[in-house]
């Protein structure tokens, strides 16, 4: 598979099979990471795979989160509901979670947040051109504090995470905007 047969092919997974991964294709995946750019090669982003009680103790938070949050006007503005509960759902099939966090440091916020949006789309397309299925989830951001508490990374926060399995589901591309609408070019 080629590049552009991988950004064509890649979809968001949310039903995944109950196979494992072995240890050397998810070091794969992350070494695909691993080399994304990165602003002022800060090379911002910290891997931890969580798999079994720890990733399902994860989903249960994030469920938890919704059930405290129900009622109020806090939800309401959140409008999390809608995401949350599904996603802790799809966590607990996929058979690995990559979490990955950043160091603490508000004057790269805007740089790191990049450079780890690079690092993750890197990682689904290796994915996708190994067969593999991924769902980048961003609902993780509710218990952020909560996980880097839990598995002793309180001096990071935790970005985004990354579900990944073997898909049960193909589905198909979801509409795209016309590129025509997306581009002005100025020639002078």
């Amino acid at each position: 598979m080629n590049t552009i047969e991988a950004i064509t092919n890649r979809r968001s997974i949310r039903l995944f099979k109950n196979d494992d991964i072995a240890k050397e294709v998810v070091e794969d995946i992350l070494n695909c990471g691993r080399l994304a750019p990165s602003a002022k090669n800060r090379q911002p982003w910290y891997f931890v795979i969580v798999k079994g009680e720890i990733k399902n103790k994860l989903a249960d938070m994030m469920v938890a989160y919704t059930l405290e949050h129900d009622d109020t006007i806090e939800r309401k503005k959140l409008n999390c509901a809608s995401s949350v509960n599904p996603t802790a759902n799809v966590i607990k099939q996929a058979p690995v979670l990559v979490l990955i966090f950043r160091e603490k440091n508000d004057n790269w916020i805007v740089g790191d947040n990049l450079s780890i949006g690079a690092c993750v789309e890197n990682m689904c397309l290796r994915a996708t051109e190994l067969g593999l299925g991924t769902l980048w989830i961003r609902d993780t951001v509710y218990i952020a504090e909560e996980v880097s508490k839990m598995l002793n990374h309180e001096d990071m926060e935790l970005n985004c995470a990354m579900a990944l399995g073997y898909a049960n589901q193909t589905p198909t591309m979801r509409p795209r905007k016309d590129l025509k609408d997306l581009v002005e070019w100025y020639d002078a």
